[in-house]
Formats: structure tokens, C-alpha cells, sequence
């Protein structure tokens, strides 16, 4: 079981600008294209707690040590845990070849080729969250950093600032949500850890259970609790899950907790509490509440790991030893005695979170008002209270839970204190301004109230939710998916969800899709393709008829190559919807509504795609009907020039219902201008053209004059900033005066000189400079 945790999770994508997600080798993770050989580079790996970044960082160093990853002769691994104790200070020699590894001879030639080799040299500081307030990480500022001695946080901004050992690889783990970005200048590569797959977690939990007689009930049990199946997307969670599991098979019972408070009650009862005498019972309960306490008071410091001399008692620490919630740890040497010194850290992030909450339950210091400050969503500007960021789910599942059997064997402590507390959450919660949530702080309040089981908690949220619940840019687990669903299901309002940009799953899309009260949705067009093709598959035509009904696109805005071939696979699933509902129902046609639905249109890939993906564009066009408005006018310039204009005007016949078409800033000549003025009459409904700073001299200004009195809809035209002289200008004067359809012609160009442009002006108010 324990070569289970280091089960490779593939699933690993960038968490910036919403990547997609992509499966790559551990060896693709140091591939940096464009990268300088002689600058340092720095790679950050983010996963929440639990999601095996030190499993892969342990993987990297076992191919190294194996022979793969060549381009690498020293690989350094540091446990910021370790080294962040802030009266330590090494030099960088001591930090690499006392600290990690002590060679019995020649350090002092071995260091050398070091600082003269950088390239071959990998640095992996795992766990950046234990190096505390690195928000403030100081500057290196030492005149020989590899001999001066330094903190720790001096030393990595010396290697970050490129101070010391330049053109190293440096691999920085950390959870999503801290700080990395603020001291770091520039980071070559981002890469997050996603968990497991639905495919990964059953083959997970089969090999767990593997060789077991019990092992398909174990895994046809978990995934009967869809929460806690839920939640074994995450590694540490899944093995929680399967022990806890195991438990309650070899027990005859069929029965797994529903929630994840009770999942770690029972952990900590069934570690604990078997074959007991009443004395050791009390005992134990002594201890788990002073470790409770240590739990709390470490999680406010941001450490969960701490030396001998610091723990209250030979008991406390024999107690957590033994039950498996503290394992053995080692601080480095001494710089003064060269003792290494020894230490406890707690087994697992989740068990020092549920510990901190059930010290929240206990303590009696802590009164039942100031509860509430523990919670996580206090407003969309305060920060969560504390690093323990499960505490707020635990500690209201624990106030719902005073009357457990299990809850009460871990605790002597008088059940009416606890009722007094739960009354106060429910208090709080009555008092929330829940419409004014963001979408993190409303994910938060739903995994509390799930955790409480409360019917009365659940109806009052769901009832106080806002139609409208975007969730843009928000990564949502597949337990979030589970708490949304459980909320929106219980409220009598219909929804609409933005879900662009979440990371969210197909089983996660589908499930909140088919919520009868989900009236509308978006979401990225590659999942929702992804989901189309998977209900195709199944044949579950109703679904599918129903989600391209709810399915919401407009408007959208394409920014890279791949937002254009999700559209081209957009309108190439009509034609397969088609012959879908044709099977389903016998109707010959249907249009999927977000295709036929689609007003605005923005094009924004920059100069380096632009052509490329706008002569893809031209392509389809057709297939969006009701198309009011295209917008070529990025901020990075687009630049589709004249074959883009040209490609363009081929389909304009087709774009019947375009009324604002912007071509600014496109580097268009008057060979585009000529092309595009030929076709302009067949856009019939086009009230808005814009050709603003683009390279239009006298001629294209010609061909525009001439086919003005033929645009009978048209309302706006601008010009402004080309290279239209007087002469142009004049032409297109001349042109308006047989269009009183139009409202304004914005013309100011540098070349035409002021003079021209005032009488121009005067003899046609409709002309703005």
C-alpha cells in the first residue's frame, strides 16, 4: 500500500490565463522553449496540500539518480520545512554540501565546479509555503553571496536575482494560493498539479484494495458516496478514503461516512479509541486535545513542524507518534554545535487542519461569538483568518455533530457548550449577505454548510442565491462541483453559470448541466465540446439536446488559435447534431442555439497568429447568422492586412444581419481598401465601419467615396490616422453629399493639412476631426 502514494498524477496544466490542461513526462516539465542558456531558470509546480507535489519532486530526483535527466549532474533537494527556521543562517557552500549532502572528501573542488557549471545544477525548494512571510522576502545584498552567510531567504533571493550560481534551474513547489509571484521577478514556467481523474481514482483505490475479497465492494462503495469519490481526486484525500473504507469493510458494515468531518472523526476514533481502558481512554483524550491545540497554534503561524524542546510533554509527543499523527523530522545541523536536531511534524495537512478545528471545538477560551472569525468568507476583501484553510469546513461540520458517538468518546467536554455554538454559526449565517459573495468566499460557505448536513442551512442558502453565478477564472474540484450542485438543486430559481475558465471536469460539467433549474450556461467551448461528444457517445441524445439548448456563447472573444479551432469544432457539431436529432426524433435540421444566437464577435490574437487564424475565421463565418458585430481591433494589433481584408470581403454576401464591423489597427493598404470597398455594398445591414489607423492613402479613400451612396444602411465611417492627404479627403467629401444616411465621417488624418480638413468641415457638419 504505501508505493500506492506515489501513484504519477499526468494531469498537469499551467494555472495561468486558463492553459488547457495537458499530460506531460516528468522530463517535459525542464523543457523551456526560448530559454537562455546562461540565465537561471525558474520553474514553479502549484498543487493544493495533499496533491503529491513532493511525490513528484521525490520521482525527479529517483530519474536523475537513474540516469535520466542528463543535462543535470546535481540535483539539490531542500525541505523548506527544514530550513526556514529563522535564526539558521548558511552560506550557499554550507546549504549545498553540509546541509544536503557531505561529501567525505574534496567539497572544496566540488563547490568550484559548481559555481563554474550553474547549467548542470537542479534546485528544488519544496513546499515554499514553509518558508514564513516569503511576501517579504528580503534582497540579497552581500558582496560574495556564495561565501557570506545568509538566511535562507536571503540565499533564494540571491539565486532568484540571478546573484549567485547564474544559469542554475531552480523548481519551486507551493500551494496555488501563495505568494510565489511577489518576490519571484520572472518565472519561466508555471505548471499545476490537478489530481487524479475519475479513471485514475478508481485505479487508485483498486490497487489499495488490491488482492482483498472485498476489493469491487470497496471500490463500488466509494463510488456510491459520489462526495467522497468526490474528494479522492486529491491523493492524500483517496487514501483516507481507502483506509477508512477498509475499516468499515472488515467490520462487516456497508455504511461510509457522508462528509468530510465525519470521515476524519471516524479516522481519529477507530486510530484512538479501540480496545481501551477507561483510564487510557481519558488519557488519550488529554492528549489529542493538548495536540489539538499545538495543531491550531502552529496552523497561525503558517509551520506544522516543530523541535523536540518545544512540545509540552513526553506523553503529548509518544501519543501522536504512535497514532500516526506526528512522524519523525530532522532540522539541520547546528551551526554552532553541529548536532543535528530533532523534531515532530504532523503527518499530513488535512490531520493538522482537523485538529486545529476540533481545538476550536474544545478550548474553552475561546467563546462562542468570536467563532465566527474562523470562518473563510467573511467579505470579498478580508482575508481568510488562518493557513489552515479546511479549518472553517471541519469546525462547522463538528458544531452539527456535539451528539455523535464518535465526536463524544474523543471529548469529556459538556455537549450544551457546543449546542451554544452551533447556534451562533447558524446566527452568522442568517446575518450573511450571501448575494454579495465572491465566488470563492460562496464555495467556501456551500463545503460549510454540506459539511453540516442541516436541510434548514441548505434551503437558506440556495434560496438567497442570485440568478446569475459566475464562477469565470475560478478553479472548481470536483468537490466544489458537488457542493454547487447540492445547493442549486434544493432552490426553486432557475440559473445561469459562467464556468469559462474553471478547470472543471466533464462528469462536473454534466452534472450541473443537467439541474433542470440551470436554464443557461457558458463555459470553454473545449469542455463543452468535450461534453457534447461524450453524450454522443452514450447516445444520450436528451442530455445533449438539452445542454446545446442551455449552452450560452455570445459574445465571444477568440485570443488564441485554439479558442479558433473550438469554434471550427463548434459548427462542424451542428452538422453531426443534425443527424443525431434526426435519429432521436425524426426532425431533418436543427441549429444549435448558441451558433444561431451569436451578435458579437471579438478577434484579438495579436501580430504573431493574426492572418493565420483570422483566414481560419473567414472559414465560418457563414454559420453564425445573426452576427451583428465583428471587432478586429485589439490592443496588441492584429495585422491580418490586405490578404485578410481581401479574404474577408469574399464572404461579406453572407454576413447579413453585420451592422459594426471594426478593422482598426489591422495594417490594411489600399490593395485591401480596393477589395474591401468592392464588396461593402452586399453588407446590407452595416450601420458602423471602422478603418481607424491603418495604412489607407488617396486611392483606397477613392474606393470608398465611390461605393458610399450604395451603402444605404451605413452610419459611421472613420478613417482616422492613415495616410489620406487632401485630395482623399476632398473624394470622400464629395461622396457624403449624395448620402444623407449618414450620420458621421470620422476623417482627422496627419497628412491632410488642418485648413482642408476645418473648410471640409464646414461644408459638411456631419465630418468630426
Amino acid at each position: 500500500k504505501n508505493s500506492i502514494k506515489a501513484t504519477e498524477k499526468e494531469l498537469i496544466t499551467c494555472s495561468l490565463q486558463g492553459k488547457e490542461k495537458a499530460a506531460l513526462t516528468r522530463s517535459q516539465i525542464f523543457q523551456i522553449p526560448g530559454g537562455k542558456a546562461l540565465e537561471t531558470k525558474v520553474i514553479v509546480v502549484l498543487g493544493k496540500a495533499g496533491m503529491g507535489k513532493s511525490i513528484l519532486v521525490q520521482k525527479i530526483c529517483q530519474d536523475w539518480s537513474s540516469g535520466e535527466l542528463s543535462q543535470f549532474e546535481f540535483v539539490f533537494w531542500f525541505d523548506c520545512k527544514q530550513i526556514s527556521l529563522p535564526e539558521k543562517r548558511y552560506s550557499l557552500r554550507d546549504l549545498l554540501l553540509e546541509f544536503f549532502v557531505k561529501p567525505q572528501e574534496g567539497s572544496k573542488e566540488i563547490f568550484q565546479y559548481i559555481l563554474q557549471n550553474p547549467a548542470k545544477v537542479l534546485l528544488i525548494f519544496d513546499g515554499f509555503e514553509g518558508l514564513h512571510d516569503h511576501e517579504n522576502l528580503p534582497r540579497c545584498s552581500v558582496s560574495q553571496p556564495e561565501k557570506a552567510l545568509c538566511s535562507v531567504k536571503e540565499l533564494l533571493s540571491g539565486l532568484v536575482q540571478k546573484k549567485m550560481l547564474n544559469g542554475c534551474t531552480l523548481l519551486l513547489t507551493a500551494r496555488p494560493k501563495d505568494k510565489v509571484y511577489q518576490f519571484v521577478s520572472k518565472v519561466d514556467k508555471t505548471i499545476e498539479l490537478v489530481g487524479f481523474s475519475p479513471q485514475q481514482r478508481e485505479l487508485y483505490i483498486t490497487k489499495y484494495f488490491e488482492g482483498l475479497p472485498y476489493c469491487d465492494d470497496a471500490l463500488n462503495l466509494i463510488k456510491e458516496h459520489e462526495y467522497l469519490f468526490s474528494h479522492c481526486y486529491s491523493p492524500v484525500m483517496c487514501r483516507f478514503v481507502c483506509f477508512l473504507c477498509e475499516t468499515v469493510l472488515e467490520t462487516g458494515d456497508k455504511n461510509l461516512p457522508s462528509t468530510l468531518t465525519t470521515v476524519f472523526l471516524k479516522f481519529v476514533q477507530q486510530k484512538v479509541m479501540p480496545m481501551q481502558t477507561d483510564a487510557m481512554a481519558l488519557q488519550n483524550q488529554e492528549s489529542l486535545a493538548t495536540l489539538a491545540r499545538l495543531a491550531w497554534h502552529l496552523g497561525e503561524k503558517h509551520q506544522s513542524a516543530l523541535k523536540s524542546d518545544l512540545l509540552p510533554s513526553k506523553e503529548v509527543k509518544e501519543f501522536a507518534l504512535k497514532y500516526g499523527f506526528f512522524l519523525p523530522f530532522a532540522f539541520p545541523n547546528h551551526s554552532d554545535t553541529g548536532e543535528e536536531e530533532f523534531g515532530s511534524t504532523f503527518s499530513d495537512f488535512v490531520i493538522q487542519n482537523f485538529l486545529g478545528a476540533l481545538h476550536l471545538m474544545l478550548a474553552e477560551e475561546i467563546k462562542d461569538k468570536s467563532l465566527t472569525k474562523y470562518l473563510s468568507f467573511p467579505s470579498k476583501k478580508k482575508k481568510p483568518y488562518n493557513w489552515l484553510d479546511l479549518v472553517p469546513r471541519f469546525l462547522a461540520g463538528l458544531l452539527f455533530l456535539q451528539d455523535d458517538p464518535c465526536f463524544c468518546c474523543l471529548s469529556n467536554k459538556e455537549v450544551k457548550r457546543s449546542t451554544k455554538k452551533q447556534k451562533t454559526l447558524l446566527k452568522y449565517i442568517k446575518r450573511l449577505q450571501i448575494n454579495e459573495l465572491c465566488p470563492e468566499r460562496l464555495l467556501e460557505l456551500f463545503h460549510c454548510i454540506y459539511e453540516t448536513q442541516s436541510s434548514y442551512l441548505f434551503q437558506h442558502v440556495a434560496l438567497r442565491l442570485k440568478p446569475d453565478l459566475s464562477f469565470l477564472g475560478v478553479v472548481l474540484t470536483p468537490p466544489d462541483v458537488h457542493v454547487l450542485h447540492s445547493v442549486l438543486k434544493r432552490s426553486r430559481k432557475e440559473f445561469s453559470l459562467d464556468l469559462r475558465n474553471s478547470s472543471i471536469d466533464i462528469q462536473g460539467l454534466k452534472d450541473l448541466v443537467g439541474l433542470t433549474n440551470v436554464a443557461s450556461f457558458r463555459a470553454s467551448l473545449s469542455d463543452t465540446i468535450r461534453l457534447w461528444k461524450s453524450l454522443e457517445q452514450t447516445k444520450d441524445y436528451e442530455l445533449l439536446r438539452a445542454s446545446t439548448e442551455k449552452f450560452v456563447l455570445d459574445p465571444f472573444k477568440a485570443k488564441t488559435m485554439k479558442d479558433i479551432s473550438d469554434l471550427s469544432d463548434l459548427v462542424e457539431m451542428q452538422e453531426k447534431m443534425i443527424s443525431c436529432v434526426q435519429d432521436a426524433t425524426g426532425c431533418s435540421s436543427y441549429e444549435i442555439p448558441a451558433i444561431t444566437n451569436l451578435r458579437k464577435l471579438e478577434f484579438a490574437l495579436g501580430p504573431v497568429c493574426g492572418l493565420q487564424g483570422f483566414l481560419k475565421l473567414v472559414e465560418i463565418l457563414a454559420a453564425f447568422p445573426s452576427l451583428q458585430h465583428l471587432d478586429l481591433d485589439a490592443l496588441s494589433e492584429n495585422g491580418i492586412g490586405d490578404e485578410g481584408a481581401e479574404s474577408l470581403s469574399e464572404v461579406f454576401p453572407t454576413l447579413k444581419s453585420l451592422e459594426t464591423l471594426n478593422l482598426s489597427q489591422n495594417k490594411i493598404t489600399d490593395v485591401g481598401a480596393e477589395k474591401l470597398a468592392t464588396a461593402l455594398p452586399s453588407l446590407l445591414s452595416l450601420k458602423t465601419l471602422r478603418l481607424y489607423n491603418n495604412s489607407i492613402c488617396d486611392f483606397g479613400a477613392e474606393n470608398l467615396a465611390k461605393v458610399l451612396p450604395a451603402m444605404a444602411s451605413l452610419r459611421v465611417l472613420d478613417v482616422q490616422y492613415n495616410k489620406i492627404t487632401g485630395v482623399g479627403a476632398q473624394q470622400l467629401t464629395a461622396s457624403l453629399r449624395k448620402c444623407p444616411h449618414i450620420k458621421n465621417l470620422e476623417m482627422w488624418n496627419p497628412t491632410i493639412p488642418y485648413g482642408v480638413l476645418e473648410h471640409l468641415q464646414q461644408l459638411d457638419s456631419r465630418i468630426s476631426v
